[in-house]
């Protein structure tokens, strides 16, 4: 089972909009094919984007709800230290970071600068992969 980072650009998508194109993705951590992993600053980042007054408006109820579906899926790290390249956001160096410390086959995402480091992370046996790539790459046959 591949260890998996999951960006709050993605999470947003999984739990607060149930965004179809996701879906895939929500039915393999339901079925155990990958092992989400968290940490306090990813945990963080995504609580407060929830509770960002005016930007989805979602009840606090509901946002205590959203993150602790999240948590309850996903396996904490508690040791993160620095990946070996560095996000030119420094806000979503910590998706990296918790990558390379758990080590993370997948980190999903949908932001450029991470997806700029692909190439890089590749070597290094990390895909950073937006979630539509992530469902054709899982739904290939295996050779």
């Amino acid at each position: 089972m591949a260890e998996t980072v999951v960006d709050t650009n993605v999470l947003l998508a999984l739990w607060l909009f149930r965004d179809p194109v996701v879906e895939p993705l929500h039915a393999a951590f339901a079925a155990g094919l990958m092992q989400p992993v968290r940490s306090a600053a990813t945990d963080a980042e995504f609580a407060e984007v929830l509770a960002r007054p005016g930007l989805f408006s979602v009840e606090p109820e509901r946002q205590t709800r959203l993150l602790e579906a999240w948590q309850a899926v996903a396996s904490p790290v508690a040791a993160v230290h620095a990946a070996p390249w560095a996000c030119r956001d420094p806000l979503d160096q910590k998706f990296l970071d918790l990558a390379v410390s758990a080590g993370a086959g997948w980190l999903i995402t949908r932001d450029r600068d991470l997806l700029k480091l692909a190439r890089k992370a590749r070597r290094q046996g990390l895909l950073i992969v937006t979630p539509e790539s992530w469902a054709r790459l899982a739904a290939a046959p295996r050779a």
